[in-house]
């Protein structure tokens, strides 16, 4: 089966909103082994919508439309949708219940127009709305299949997968198999040189099948089969992930959709281990990384933004011919990066202590490059590891491939 999404709303078109309905909703319908090969963007146009509705209707089997379903008189997606089937609109009993608990609740007067919220088609299926007021519809017409559902995602996603794609189940996908996948993360690596390791396998290997992206500082591969069961399709995935593993032992930290900070804090959680930061260029994103972590507390016992030189003396005991003066190594230097990352990981006595200084830019710093970037690992009873990055970017381009690039040779220590 094929599927259309459209989105509607002028606020997309303008670049006021960001499309995330779209990215969640070919997900799901993967998932369910439904191929998506359109996403459309409308304003609110009843002429216009219409006609995205009539192009959809013939290229794809399944029709989702998001947005546009709210009280106010620019909301047309389901008089559009009921025109061009020529049905009549109806309020649903139960969902104006709903509109008007709502405000009864709060002591605040209904205007007539939050009615609109209740409209449903003639012939479909209302969604309950668990987390806003405005019902779903679907619907069968012809063959083809149609649902509307609210554009705020927070009302959107509950609402696909509380009834939407229920109703999917029983009324379209009788005969569908399902997708099944699996997300491998990779750091440490480029997306072109990934997928060159990976060329005899990709171009070889049709079931499963295997599509990288990348992201900032680290790349996704999704491996994906269709099978009539989960036991089955996780069969085939395993066998070809082995492979892949086999291949890139050194990149692939995950089989799951999850950051590198999450790997490294259920390893080290694992381990007993702990860990402590110094950073100057990066202002405390490591940390931050770190931290978002649930459960990071057990690991990450504290850290310290020595941006200036008088803090990286006084917090951190950097000697001061290594800082100022004719022959100084100066801040950004694989000699201070060492000390940061040695006196951290000694004053806050954890295993590791990490250490970051640098340029992040736009301007040049102690006559150096920006881009130019000192990393360090100190590891209780073992050498200090320093690494030199030089760098590419704008300046939060620049921190956030320095965070990457440290959390990523952390995770290659203690994966060992």
């Amino acid at each position: 089966m094929k599927a259309e999404i459209i989105a509607v709303g002028t606020e997309l078109l303008l670049g006021q909103i960001v499309n995330t309905n779209a990215q969640f909703l070919s997900v799901e319908l993967a998932t369910l082994g439904i191929d998506v090969y359109f996403q459309t963007v409308v304003g609110d146009n009843m002429t216009r919508l219409q006609e995205s509705i009539q192009l959809a209707s013939q290229r794809a089997d399944i029709i989702l439309l998001t947005g546009g379903i709210g009280p106010t008189q620019d909301d047309l997606t389901k008089d559009a949708l009921a025109a061009f089937l020529g049905r009549e609109l109806h309020i649903d009993r139960l969902a104006m219940d709903h509109v008007a608990q709502f405000f009864t609740k709060r002591d605040v007067h209904m205007t007539e127009n939050n009615r609109r919220q209740a409209l449903v088609i003639d012939g479909s299926t209302p969604l309950p709305n668990a987390t806003g007021l405005a019902v779903g519809n679907a619907l069968s017409h012809e063959g083809k299949y149609y649902i509307i559902l609210p554009g705020p995602p927070k009302e959107m996603a509950p609402m696909f997968h509380e009834q939407a794609k229920p109703w999917l189940l029983q009324h379209a996908l009788t005969d569908e198999m399902p997708i099944y996948s699996t997300m491998l993360k990779f750091a440490g690596i480029g997306e072109s040189l990934l997928e060159d390791r990976l060329l005899d396998l990709i171009q070889n290997q049709s079931d499963p099948t295997i599509a990288p992206y990348a992201k900032e500082g680290e790349v996704t591969v999704r491996i994906s089969t269709k099978a009539p069961s989960e036991q089955e399709a996780m069969i085939k995935l395993n066998a070809l992930e082995k492979q892949i593993q086999l291949l890139l032992p050194e990149h692939m930290y995950a089989n799951g959709d999850i950051p590198i900070e999450k790997a490294i804090v259920d390893l080290m959680t694992d381990q007993g281990k702990t860990l402590s930061a110094a950073e100057s260029c990066t202002g405390g994103l490591l940390m931050e990384r770190i931290t978002s972590v649930p459960g990071s507390a057990t690991v990450f016992l504290g850290g310290i933004v020595c941006y200036s030189n008088q803090m990286k003396e006084k917090l951190l005991n950097v000697p001061h011919d290594l800082l100022e003066g004719d022959d100084a190594p100066g801040a950004v230097s694989a000699e201070v990066a060492q000390v940061l990352a040695e006196q951290v990981r000694m004053i806050t006595d954890t295993d590791f202590g990490l250490a970051i200084t640098g340029v992040a830019g736009p301007a040049y710093s102690e006559r150096k490059p920006v881009g130019l970037v000192y990393i360090a690992i100190a590891e209780r009873d073992k050498k200090t590891e320093v690494y030199e990055l030089n760098l590419i970017g704008n300046r939060e381009t620049i921190r956030v491939r320095t965070v990457k690039s440290l959390l990523y040779r952390l995770w290659r220590i203690i994966a060992k």
